[in-house]
């Protein structure tokens, strides 16, 4: 955030380098750039500053599949300014020239526009296939799909922000139909211990009556002798 001093009838305005600092004076651009440092008068001036490092946002969407199964969404986005400027016009960055603070919060309204479209797109992705086709694929596709749809979106074009990377951590149905689909694997997982475990006990009845018929014949050998 920039620091803003003011002296009477002046003020010194110094930004950090990874910001763009774009003043304005009669409606017009008199000065755009990162990491400025400038004097200027407040009555006359108007200042937007905006962060040109990569900005990281949660993602949550929870929606259903094909055959009306809860599947819930979990991830990180990352996007950037593309064009200060550009966006400096469309969403309000101003500064307020005595904090040096912002006067709205634009970072929140490009956050909740991007999750708009972020939801828009997983929804219909989630609508496509069944939960087993889904959960069998993965979170992969959806992320391929998510990413193409926020690089071609003109809204965020028109603005000036750019998606750089989506990742995606969890696609997962509820708990309880999580439950149900684990059940069949783990009866034959079970299945399996259980033949496991039965043909342990044949193989030491096996040795045991080969034991005993060796102990048999053992015995039968010394009474004829």
């Amino acid at each position: 955030m920039a620091s803003i001093k003011n002296l009477g009838f002046l003020a010194q305005l110094r930004s950090d380098a990874s910001n763009h600092v774009i003043r304005y004076r009669s409606g017009k651009v008199k000065q755009s750039g990162r990491g400025l440092v400038f004097w200027f008068r407040p009555e006359t001036a108007s200042i937007a500053e905006l962060p040109m490092d990569d900005r990281e946002m949660a993602i949550f969407v929870k929606g259903r599949s094909q055959d009306f199964q809860s599947v819930a969404i979990q991830g990180t986005l990352t996007w950037h300014v593309a064009d200060p400027e550009l966006l400096a016009s469309r969403v309000d960055f101003s500064l307020g020239l005595l904090t040096g603070a912002y006067k709205s919060e634009p970072i929140q309204r490009i956050e909740t526009r991007l999750a708009g479209l972020v939801n828009q797109a997983a929804l219909q992705y989630l609508a496509q296939g069944s939960v087993r086709a889904l959960l069998d694929a993965g979170p992969e596709p959806l992320r391929h799909q998510l990413e193409a749809a926020l690089a071609n979106d003109p809204a965020l074009n028109e603005i000036g922000i750019a998606v750089t990377a989506v990742r995606l951590t969890n696609l997962a149905p509820s708990s309880e139909l999580e439950r149900a689909l684990q059940t069949p694997t783990f009866e034959a997982l079970q299945q399996k211990a259980d033949q496991a475990t039965f043909e342990r006990r044949a193989l030491a009845v096996e040795k045991e009556r080969a034991i005993a018929e060796n102990e048999l014949a053992n015995r039968t050998e010394l009474a004829r002798r």
